[in-house]
């Protein structure tokens, strides 16, 4: 594992990730982020196939950071093989997503995530809810690998 943990943010939304990325920078997150915008483009990533088959280029990260709604192959999806992939199942999954419904809530929890944050309305309620992820996932948690 890399000296500062890597961060995989899978949001179909460019505004959505532009507003996660300022909350970032505003906590002084120091963390390297990559972004990947379709569930597609996440199961690449995380397999080393399609565009991303430098691992070097692209390495495994340490959180994943999941939007749910998204076309194609929902973060729902992703969440399930991320799970049943013995060489992923031990990332940390936090659902970052605008849903509030306690099916999705029970659903992905069922599918294994370690965490289900609603996404807040406004930007001073994200930069909150990204201080709070840092200072758990980056400071008080072990990540595997650790």
């Amino acid at each position: 594992m890399a000296d500062v943990p890597v961060v995989l943010l899978v949001e179909d939304n460019e505004d959505d990730y532009e507003a996660t990325i300022r909350s970032f920078k505003k906590n002084h997150f120091v963390n390297p982020v990559y972004w990947c915008k379709s569930g597609r483009e996440a199961l690449d990533f995380l397999n080393h196939s399609g565009a991303y088959t430098d691992r070097e280029s692209w390495p495994r990260p340490d959180l994943i950071l999941l939007d749910l709604n998204m076309p194609g192959i929902d973060g729902r999806e992703v969440l399930a093989r991320i799970k049943r992939d013995p060489d992923l199942k031990s990332i940390p999954v936090l659902v970052l997503t605008t849903s509030a419904d306690i099916k999705d809530v029970d659903q992905c929890y069922n599918l294994g995530a370690s965490t289900y944050i609603q996404k807040p309305v406004d930007f001073d309620g994200l930069i909150s809810a990204v201080n709070r992820i840092k200072d758990y996932w980056f400071g008080v948690a072990l990540l595997p690998g650790e």
